[in-house]
């Protein structure tokens, strides 16, 4: 077995490192200071720079101008750009134009992917459902009529809804089937509503009245819905990692510094031990992380479906990204606490992360599930 990562895939982890490192943390307002949005727009510099380094198109295959990479390459950006909390879309519009990819008409296609590729078309996903707990796609109804499509229904906590140009929504035909539709961000019955995560960004409460999408820009394939879910799944698990080691790593240097009886704190035995558990918590995570990610990029079979993968992937990084953060903030003391200092953001970004990926418990249920439905041995 080799488990080393390719040239290609290590050649966009060292291209992404460069671009990352000048990120700073605290480009934007604290979203513990403002009461709305931390800023109105993404990191659109960064984003013409990932653009210009062919990050947005790992996945797209040369005809499109892509590398033709697959998810291990993009979690792997991905890691590296929440070491530095960077503000671009780069999880939803790469996981969007690779299910195009994947499971689009080929007008669908050559429409979308060349733009999506140059970053000239950001791309977003409906992934929240009304609540956040629903499934998605149970949250917007798709019935055809004629060529057309009509869909009606709610989503919230979009990501990026006012910046990007289209929007993925899952839907449900009569039929009990998903579909997935690409709408422009300004269409007619479309309304966008304001909303604010917990890391202070923008998100968008979607509401769809009689909203007509022609044949070619809903995606009908069995099973587009699933796989582009769990892609998303695993990304915000590369999220979680990559900021628990940026976390971790602050941590690190401060306990280092830090003295107290004329000795670092990092050599007492009781911060040692923390930050010990916290690592293990970090390699559970990165393990369970290259499962799904290979599982997802390799189509292998397995003694579960892969969604078995995304969910222990899901379960580790939503308890352990929260416990590194915790245990970073008590080790730092009145000093995590600080708005000049960025941990507090760190804080803020895990929590939504957290959020985002859905208590562990879930997970665990949902995985107990798959065992009774695919008995093992």
């Amino acid at each position: 077995m080799d488990f080393t990562f390719t040239e290609e895939q290590q050649a966009a982890v060292e291209v992404a490192k460069a671009l990352f490192a000048s990120v700073a943390p605290d480009g934007v307002p604290s979203p513990a200071l403002v009461p709305g949005a931390v800023a109105e727009d993404f990191d659109r510099a960064l984003w013409a720079k990932l653009a210009g380094s062919d990050l947005l198109s790992l996945l797209l295959d040369p005809e499109h101008g892509g590398a033709g990479l697959d998810a291990i390459a993009l979690c792997l950006v991905l890691r590296e750009s929440a070491k530095r909390l960077a503000r671009v879309p780069l999880l939803e519009s790469s996981a969007a134009a690779y299910a195009v990819q994947m499971y689009g008409g080929e007008e669908l296609k050559q429409r979308i992917l060349p733009g999506a590729a140059r970053g000239e078309l950001v791309l977003t996903v409906a992934a929240n459902g009304r609540s956040g707990h629903d499934p998605a796609e149970l949250s917007v109804t798709a019935r055809q009529d004629g060529e057309s499509w009509l869909l009606d229904g709610t989503q919230t906590a979009v990501p990026w809804a006012q910046n990007a140009d289209f929007i993925v929504v899952p839907a449900h035909t009569s039929a009990g089937r998903a579909v997935l539709a690409l709408i422009p961000r300004v269409h007619e019955g479309l309304a966008l509503a304001e909303q604010v995560s917990t890391s202070g960004e923008r998100l968008g409460e979607l509401s769809l009245d009689s909203v007509r999408i022609g044949g070619a820009d809903v995606i009908e394939a069995d099973g587009a819905w699933d796989w582009l879910r769990d892609l998303l799944a695993t990304g915000t698990c590369a999220l979680a990692l990559g900021l628990g080691e940026g976390v971790l790593s602050m941590t690190s240097e401060y306990t280092s510094k830090r003295e107290q009886f004329g000795f670092p704190v990092a050599t007492f035995q009781a911060v040692a031990v923390q930050a010990a558990d916290r690592y293990i918590d970090l390699r559970a995570m990165e393990v369970t992380l290259w499962q799904a990610a290979w599982r997802i990029s390799s189509g292998a079979s397995g003694a579960l479906p892969a969604t078995g993968d995304v969910a222990v992937a899901k379960i580790w990084a939503s308890d352990g990204v929260r416990r590194v953060v915790q245990t970073a903030q008590h080790l730092h003391g009145g000093f995590g606490s600080d708005t000049d200092y960025p941990l507090h953001r760190y804080h803020a970004w895990a929590k939504q992360l957290e959020l985002s990926l859905g208590p562990a418990a879930a997970h665990e249920e949902a995985l107990g599930d798959l065992l009774a439905a695919h008995p093992l041995g």
